[in-house]
């Protein structure tokens, strides 16, 4: 099998992801890579199953809460960004201040 970069890059996303949802559901905190990684296979998702930039930009800053991750990680992610192809082409989806809340998740 011959993968480009970039599908390398969002199997490894998606791995790293699923590893962290792992370590939330076993009442692990999360650090910056796993956080980052998490939010960012979620968002890669949600374009797979259709949602448009806005939608996302939105749900992006419901996937984690403040109770999820170590210390300090909310300030540490000001924002992430994931590129992802639409209906209409490819465009980058940026998400401000991602984790905001406390208490559960939405997703």
């Amino acid at each position: 099998m011959h993968l480009s970069p970039t599908e390398k890059d969002k199997l490894l996303i998606y791995t790293a992801g699923k590893v962290a949802r792992e370590r939330i559901n076993r009442g692990l905190k999360l650090n910056y890579p796993e956080a980052v990684s998490l939010i960012s296979a979620e968002l890669l998702e949600r374009i797979r199953d259709g949602f448009t930039v806005a939608q996302l930009m939105e749900m992006g800053t419901k996937i984690l809460t403040r109770d999820q991750v170590m210390e300090g990680i909310p300030e540490m992610i000001e924002e992430i960004q994931v590129e992802g192809t639409f209906p209409d082409g490819t465009k980058l989806v940026t998400v401000h201040h991602p984790i905001r809340l406390s208490g559960r998740s939405e997703l």
